[in-house]
């Protein structure tokens, strides 16, 4: 393991204004991704969708890195440059999704465990070859009101986070670990703050007896919000808060970087929050985003599926990852929504 860099490579990801383009959706999600745009889901119309994202112009500014599924990683331009090579020209880290999905947590109803260690050492050192720097696995956390998550599934879940963590810094990748607390449920936020809170103190407690390099990792985690189905929603500034105050006192300062999933949020939404977390005092790791939906969203309604679309949806695309970039300062309004930014 050269920790320096690892270092390295997860403070380029985060760098000022910049973030992480979530683009590892699976075969079944990327398929109702492009099914809602009545797009077929044949591997030349995925290709081509990653195309239009990765060579959309100015991007480099915002994106530090983006996360790609096991097929993307293999694939290449139109004209025979592949992704990862693509990416790391224009000085954007290429990322491997490696986890293998969730499964039920056995004797745990409603819980999951995230699959994959299983011959993980072995295909790291692929990806590595391939062109990949950073990894990504997600543990699935759900939540209720009162039952779930039980210590056991947490615990199952970090466990699992921190040996896939140890084995990525071992082939000299850098892990993005993502234990997601879901927004699904009619849990108030302060029951999600709770979880959450317990969620990452054990997940940190795992990495460190693993003997895991805090300072060559970045941490994904989800904000700390109401369920969609709860009846009192919060404010921006009321998520702001309660995820800075969650990760505060559960984050260590060694972690370079948090990058944010968007899990749900609309685009705005997950913008305006990390907005209002960057316009907070001064905290000792990079505030980030690591979007896909929020990101991607609105560039698939725009493309349509449609080569005469192309330049809109790259624009798109660009014009998504700029206000990301100017939330990363605390510098970005919803009336930007509508605004021409030059």
């Amino acid at each position: 393991m050269n920790i320096d860099e690892l270092k390295s490579t997860a403070r380029a990801i985060v760098a000022a204004q910049k973030g992480v383009l979530a683009a590892d959706e699976s075969g079944p999600t990327i398929k109702k991704r492009l099914d809602a745009i009545k797009v077929e889901a044949n591997e030349a119309n995925r290709r081509r969708y990653r195309e239009i994202l990765f060579t959309s112009a100015g991007i480099e500014q915002y994106i530090g890195g983006v996360i790609l599924y096991d097929e993307t990683l293999r694939q290449s331009t139109s004209d025979g440059i592949p992704f990862a090579e693509l990416l790391a020209r224009r000085g954007i880290m290429p990322g491997i999704k490696v986890d293998k999905g969730v499964s039920p947590l056995a004797l745990h109803p409603g819980e999951k465990i995230t699959e994959g260690l299983e011959g993980l050492r072995e295909r790291l050192l692929e990806y590595k070859q391939l062109g990949a720097r950073f990894a990504k696995w997600r543990a699935v956390i759900e939540i209720d009101e009162h039952d779930i998550p039980t210590p056991y599934a947490i615990r199952a879940n970090a466990h699992a986070l921190a040996r896939y963590a140890a084995l990525c810094q071992e082939a000299g990748i850098v892990p993005i670990v993502e234990p997601e607390v879901l927004m699904d449920g009619s849990h108030s936020i302060e029951r999600c703050a709770a979880v959450t809170s317990s969620v990452l103190k054990y997940v940190f407690a795992e990495l460190d007896s693993h003997g895991v390099a805090l300072e060559g990792i970045l941490l994904k985690p989800n904000m700390v919000i109401p369920g969609i189905k709860c009846a009192q929603q919060a404010t921006v500034q009321q998520v702001a808060d309660a995820t800075m105050h969650c990760l505060t006192s559960s984050v260590p300062a060694a972690v370079p970087g948090i990058v944010f999933l968007s899990g749900g949020q609309s685009a705005e939404d997950a913008t305006d929050h990390l907005n209002a977390m960057n316009r907070q005092v001064a905290h000792p790791w990079q505030v980030s985003f690591s979007y896909g939906r929020a990101l991607q969203a609105p560039v698939l309604a725009a493309w349509k599926g449609l080569e005469d679309n192309v330049a809109l949806a790259q624009e798109t695309f660009f014009r998504r990852c700029q206000l990301n970039g100017l939330a990363r300062d605390g510098k970005y309004t919803r009336a930007m929504e509508s605004d021409i930014l030059a």
